[in-house]
């Protein structure tokens, strides 16, 4: 049932609108819901508010957005018996250019099902993209509660809230729209644990960086083919990852220590690096990297990003040149899922609120420990895979991936800026 528009006259205060045509039902039992839109302004929410108050009616739920500085916003309220509303609704929106609605609506019942957050990015979301995500949201059993723009630079992104959804059925359907479309998708546990993670974990090669370490130092020493096609076997997961790091640390024997002077000189953040890891540590959250590169290149970057954990392989050198050996333990796939779990118990963080991103078939048992995993730009075969893939090239993209807004991301840098 529909009150007038604010043209009506907010003087005709008929009954039938607040349910005197509704039999005996007692108004006390009933839930009703208000929609109110038209152009935002300040104190629309707040008056609305007393206006209830004074009136004596609960607000059971409430709801508002803005758009493009249009407002909507809906209520559930009860009213107490023999308390008619209407004439002071309508007035209410007849003296702010508001239309205000109404509908009877049965008491919303406590929730219990499981809710998802299903976040889909890419260079460009179009009307089509978005109907063939929540359609398959439908077609799983899901029921979009809530949906939120997350940015628009430098990727879209939006963010659905779903309820009643089978989390198989949805992930499952929601892969094929992803391959269709060429959109990354997320799909993640709505909850405390995801509004409280606190730390991340990054690889270094190919996601922080867009090199790969061992390779510039191998250009250097005059064996950039033969190590970078031994690289690309490792990350590929053809070749087993320690015997190809050994075998290409050899190529390093004999020379200078100083050639990683004029490697760093080569390095190429990956592009959003610096805003990610800068909004991340003005959110509170925790940062390391954990590489299976090397310690000269992981303590340059530790000092220029303010890591708070770092973790590499450690090159020997004696009388200033690389014996071609290493030294210690190897970071190798397990050691770099283990180093997580380390990191997150000296900082006491649950696993369930970490995040680890990478891109190699090293990286996979660390993606698969960490809360959420993300196989950033990653190799097929950790594509495949990791729960969540970003196919973006920028790293910032990942913070719409935690719920982050890139209005969020602007004002801490604006904040900064003041400070």
């Amino acid at each position: 049932m529909t009150s007038p528009a604010p043209t009506a006259d907010p003087g005709d205060t008929s009954a039938s609108v607040w349910g005197a045509d509704r039999g005996a039902a007692d108004p006390r039992n009933d839930t009703i819901l208000i929609r109110v839109t038209g152009p935002d302004g300040p104190g629309i929410t707040t008056d609305l508010l007393a206006l209830l108050s004074d009136a004596g009616a609960e607000v059971g739920d409430m709801e508002q957005v803005v758009v493009r500085r249009q407002l909507t916003l809906g209520l559930a309220i009860t009213v107490p018996a023999g308390r008619d509303l209407v004439k002071e609704l309508l007035l209410f929106g007849y003296e702010r250019g508001l239309e205000i609605n109404f509908d009877f609506v049965e008491a919303t019942p406590t929730r219990h099902a499981q809710r998802l957050i299903v976040t889909a990015l890419a260079p460009d979301l179009s009307p089509k993209d978005l109907s063939v995500v929540t359609g398959a949201i439908a077609e799983s059993g899901g029921n979009i509660d809530r949906i939120h723009r997350l940015s628009r630079f430098p990727v879209w992104s939006y963010e659905f809230l779903v309820e009643e959804a089978a989390g198989d059925k949805l992930r499952t359907a929601l892969i094929d729209v992803a391959a269709e479309r060429r959109i990354d998708i997320a799909v993640q546990p709505h909850g405390i644990s995801r509004r409280s993670t606190r730390m991340v974990v990054l690889d270094v090669d190919s996601t922080l960086i867009r090199n790969e370490v061992i390779d510039l130092l191998a250009s250097e020493a005059g064996h950039e083919a033969r190590c970078a096609a031994l690289t690309a076997a490792a990350m590929a997961g053809e070749i087993d990852f320690e015997s190809a790091l050994r075998e290409r640390v050899r190529l390093l024997a004999g020379q200078p220590e100083n050639i990683v002077e004029a490697a760093l000189e080569h390095l190429q953040y990956t592009p959003g690096a610096r805003t990610f890891v800068r909004t991340l540590r003005r959110l509170g959250y925790r940062v390391g990297i954990i590489s299976g590169g090397f310690t000269h290149f992981t303590d340059y970057l530790t000092k220029r990003f303010r890591f708070d954990h770092a973790y590499a392989n450690q090159l020997e050198v004696r009388d200033g040149r690389f014996t071609g050996e290493l030294v210690g333990d190897i970071v190798d796939a397990e050691a770099k899922a283990r180093l997580l779990r380390q990191i997150a118990y000296i900082e006491g963080v649950p696993l369930e609120q970490t995040v680890a991103v990478g891109d190699g078939a090293n990286d996979l048992p660390m993606l698969a420990a960490a809360g959420l995993g993300i196989a950033f730009n990653a190799k097929p075969v950790v594509a495949d895979a990791a729960d969540t893939t970003l196919n973006v090239p920028y790293l910032d993209a990942i913070l719409f991936m935690l719920g982050v807004t890139r209005e969020e991301v602007e004002a801490a840098d604006a904040q900064a800026t003041l400070r």
